[in-house]
């Protein structure tokens, strides 16, 4: 039996995401979903006028391309991959998972290299194409979140349908205030931690990017971040789960990474990569009152409501702080007082305690 809400869902993402016109042409690149959800996205985007193009992959396979390709194939792949992107005026990503760490065997240093090549297509859709980016709820997911497939896929949908324009109005409220702000300071169990944003443009993200959505982000200044945080909430990257992960900052690098769960050389080793995986380029607020906990899947975790999220590694171009790296990895920390509380401070006023926003104006973004 049809869902009807794969066909809301295709309609929000096709004209409310990427608000398809007439004529444009759109690149549907879809991993391991169910046909419906490809056929649903052709016929919204026909519907609007605009040319699919439609690319299947599947994560198994590219685990296996990705473990034995050399650098010439990844080159070729790169090259090809940009013209075609370049080719495109938007694009729609749907990407499930049948298991989280299917890239987890691949050699840190062949993912690198993948990453090298893979930026750089990665790079001309984001800044040259309206794009928007979300996952499909299989049972894998549901895992993850601790919850049975029937109640994770209801979330998924009620998370995705939201209401995002709603929402608009604090969020750029929340924009102001941190576009007007200099000095930054959060305190929590295990963190306290001291930088500066003063000049460094503010983003509020309302689903035209990404679904789920719900975050405000920036960057601090990159020398000043100074001081020591632990996230509370489970990371995975690049296939590899961590759980407890401290970090200790002088001068705006990482000077001692640890965690708690296990894989502290490996932690390392990712931020080792190259001399920007030590430096932060992103700090965000989460704020989608119905995300409320994390399952190890960044598009959902970084906006959790009541968190922010701290990101070692490269800067997005709208809130640059000249940062570059390989590596881009949303580490997420949770305040609410359910898990353990903590403030964030502006210029020495306080603006969120235990995950709750103070100012009248960001009321709205408490859930």
């Amino acid at each position: 039996m049809h869902d009807p809400r794969i066909d809301r869902l295709a309609r929000q993402v096709v004209r409310y995401s990427t608000s398809l016109k007439r004529g444009e042409r759109v690149l549907l690149d879809l991993f391991d979903v169910p046909e419906e959800v490809g056929i649903a996205l052709l016929r919204e985007a026909r519907a609007r006028g605009a040319l699919p193009f439609v690319q299947l992959q599947t994560n198994r396979i590219l685990r296996e391309y990705w473990s034995g390709a050399a650098e010439e194939e990844l080159q070729v792949h790169a090259r090809h991959r940009l013209a075609e992107m370049k080719d495109m005026d938007a694009y729609i990503a749907v990407r499930g998972s049948h298991n989280i760490s299917e890239y987890g065997d691949i050699p840190q240093k062949q993912m690198n290299l993948v990453t090298e090549h893979t930026r750089k297509v990665i790079n001309h859709r984001v800044r040259r194409t309206k794009w928007c980016v979300l996952r499909w709820p299989h049972p894998a997911m549901a895992q993850q979140a601790g919850m049975s497939t029937e109640a994770f896929e209801d979330f998924f949908f009620r998370v995705c349908l939201l209401d995002y324009k709603g929402l608009k109005p604090a969020m750029n409220a929340l924009k102001r205030l941190m576009e007007k702000t200099d000095k930054v300071h959060i305190k929590g169990p295990g963190t306290d931690l001291r930088f500066s944003i003063k000049g460094i443009p503010a983003i509020p993200c309302a689903g035209e990017y990404n679904i789920p959505d719900g975050e405000v982000f920036t960057a601090p200044v990159k020398n000043s971040v100074e001081g020591v945080i632990a996230h509370n909430a489970p990371t995975i990257y690049r296939g590899v789960a961590f759980d407890g992960i401290s970090l200790e900052f002088k001068k705006g690098r990482v000077v001692r990474a640890e965690s708690a769960g296990g894989g502290t050389r490996e932690i390392n080793r990712i931020l080792d990569a190259d001399p920007g995986a030590r430096y932060v380029g992103e700090f965000a607020l989460g704020c989608n009152p119905e995300v409320r906990d994390p399952m190890r899947d960044i598009l959902f975790d970084e906006k959790i409501a009541g968190s922010f999220h701290f990101t070692p590694g490269q800067a997005y171009e709208e809130a640059d702080n000249g940062n570059r790296s390989k590596v881009h990895w949303d580490m997420v920390s949770i305040q609410r007082r359910d898990w353990g509380g903590g403030e964030i401070w502006f210029d020495g006023q306080l603006v969120r305690k235990d995950g709750k926003f103070l100012p009248k104006s960001l009321a709205k973004l408490n859930g």
